[in-house]
């Protein structure tokens, strides 16, 4: 595991006067603490070290984070190699694929900032001094970026990896071609044995879902925001490439500690700025407009949906990756990753290429010796995009007066036009379209499923893959107060605000009223006057939901508006301390 690195460091007695990990390892009063580690088999010298949380996601919940335990197993070499004492932890994951389509989903989103919270805590309780975190999932790998620049400590990001592409009848697939499957099954275009035979097939190996979904557009993030090493994220789950990361992870942790490079000094305005063009680049999920500002917020900066949106317009698509392109991230890997990306983003002069790295290096420092390959179509150079602008854009207009958000990545139109089909819940949707009981030309209206009317602001893949199934994707519009997967594809527009719940314009649309819809000019209305939506507001009765205690409950009475990211607390602008300083 760890042939061919360097050198272990000389050995050095660490000043711990400034760690957190001093409350519990130094001075006769903490005798009783170290009792505890003694017990765990731990020696003085491993006590007098630094000691670095190994936060991880590891579950049997889903294949995105079945094989962290083994990777996290190699971080904790790479910790040690370096002169200091891992200390491994896990965390919650939801798994969106298995959430999706029931109310399950309804705990997706909260589960983000429940591993933000659980690892804050872990952190805070055992006063680890700096930490690595794998993710392989939709949540939890913006969970996990938000703790680590909430605390402050040196940290470094590691994905779990993606999933082997499955194959069916000669075809690479995706667990998108199921979920679309199941539409063509209910319109009676493939059969019982050809739905099992693609289920069997679509999922071959662990890791995460394999195109530029919302795992995979955030591991691009982690790479393109500094938080991950270069080439981090690349290598599938299975491969044992990725375990060499892992170990490298772990030695540069220490690295960060030693030099006291922490997440903030990283994740700058300018970071977020290249992380926004990159998911535009690449024709990312729409829910890095959610978690972007999430991740800001946990650090003290604002940077809202807008933010991004705009940012997201002005990249140049240059990624051919599904739902709305060809390609998945094995593609990706195969022509060197997504360092490829970030090269030809830094060549052009679209990246900002100052920002400070996990590596204690630039984002260009890291990038100078990549060499973008010529002979693939997988990523293309920016001087022959697949279309001048980026893949992900932002509508305003009077039915989203807080905004909104929508993938235009493979679509040819950008312009619809069309009458409202309205429903109150996601179930009630799918329902109507497995029946078949729209037309062509309806905009369907999915409201009360955003952050507190949900509560939990539920992705609708189940609802938009059956159209595809059914091969209406072009020919209907969505619209909702919820999310869409990072693998759903044509004019989906989430995140619609001000929410339902809370009174905004789309809780007060009927069945019928027409609706405008234009990406080009990045706009979003109902033809509806200003005093008709002011008469139609007094006439507006708030709506309860069934979700009256727990952490659902919680969740909803906590919950801020989507375009500033859903968060949950009031951020790094309301902070007195900071834990890496206790």
């Amino acid at each position: 595991m760890l042939d061919n690195v360097p050198p272990k460091p000389p050995a050095q007695a660490w000043d711990k006067s400034r760690l957190p990990s001093r409350h519990v390892t130094v001075g006769p009063e903490r005798a009783p603490h170290r009792s505890y580690l003694y017990a765990m088999g731990l020696t003085a010298e491993e006590i007098d070290q630094p000691l670095i949380g190994v936060a991880t996601c590891w579950n049997e919940a889903a294949p995105c984070n079945i094989a962290l335990n083994r990777q996290a197993q190699s971080v904790k070499e790479g910790v040690k190699h370096a002169l200091g004492t891992p200390r491994e932890f896990t965390t919650i994951t939801v798994t969106d694929g298995i959430a999706m389509g029931h109310q399950g989903m309804k705990s997706s989103l909260a589960s983000r900032d429940a591993i933000a919270d659980t690892v804050e805590l872990t952190m805070r309780g055992h006063c680890y001094d700096a930490m690595v975190g794998l993710a392989g999932c939709d949540k939890s790998l913006p969970g996990m970026m938000m703790a680590m620049l909430r605390l402050n400590v040196p940290s470094v990001f590691m994905y779990g990896g993606s999933i082997l592409p499955g194959k069916f009848k000669g075809k690479d697939v995706t667990v998108v071609d199921v979920f679309e499957a199941v539409g063509q099954h209910a319109a009676g275009n493939m059969s019982d044995d050809d739905l099992h035979a693609l289920e069997c097939v679509a999922c071959p190996s662990a890791g995460a879902c394999g195109g530029q979904f919302t795992a995979n557009t955030m591991a691009t993030v982690s790479e393109a925001i500094g938080l991950a090493l270069p080439g981090s994220a690349g290598a599938p789950a299975p491969y044992e490439d990725r375990d060499k990361w892992a170990v490298e992870s772990g030695r540069a942790v220490m690295d960060l500690l030693r030099k006291n490079i922490r997440p903030r000094d990283i994740c700058t305005l300018d970071a977020f700025y290249n992380a926004a063009l990159i998911v535009g680049a690449t024709g990312g999920s729409t829910n890095a407009g959610l978690h972007l500002p999430a991740m800001a917020h946990e650090a003290g900066l604002k940077f809202t949906l807008q933010d991004v949106a705009e940012i997201m317009r002005q990249a140049p698509y240059i990624g051919d990756l599904k739902p709305g392109g060809r390609y998945v991230a094995f593609d990706v890997y195969k022509i060197g990753g997504i360092p490829v990306i970030v090269k030809a983003l830094l060549e052009a002069g679209l990246l900002r290429g100052d920002c400070m790295t996990v590596t204690g290096k630039t984002l260009a420092e890291n990038h100078r010796e990549v060499i973008f390959p010529k002979d693939q179509d997988v990523i293309r150079p920016v001087s022959n995009p697949i279309s001048p602008t980026g893949g992900v854009v932002g509508l305003k207009g009077n039915l989203a007066p807080d905004g909104a958000i929508v993938k235009v990545a493979g679509m040819k139109e950008l312009r619809f036009e069309g009458t409202a089909l309205c429903f109150d819940c996601e179930e009630d949707a799918f329902a109507a379209v497995e029946a078949r009981a729209y037309k062509k030309g309806d905009v369907i209206i999915i409201r009360y499923e955003g952050p507190k009317g949900g509560p939990g602001m539920r992705e609708m893949l189940s609802t938009t893959a059956a159209l595809y199934g059914q091969g209406m994707g072009g020919d209907v519009a969505l619209i909702t107060d919820g999310r869409f997967s990072g693998a759903t594809r044509g004019f989906c527009i989430g995140h619609v605000g001000p929410e339902a719940a809370v009174g905004g314009p789309i809780a007060l649309l009927r069945n019928g009223d027409r609706i405008v819809i234009d990406a080009e000019k990045g706009t979003i209305d109902v033809d509806l006057s200003d005093e008709e939506l002011t008469k139609r507001r007094a006439e507006w009765k708030p709506r309860g939901t069934d979700y009256n205690a727990g952490a659902l409950w919680k969740y909803a009475q906590l919950v801020g508006p989507a375009h500033l990211g859903a968060v949950t607390h009031p951020g790094g602008a309301a902070e007195t301390h900071v834990y890496a300083d206790i």
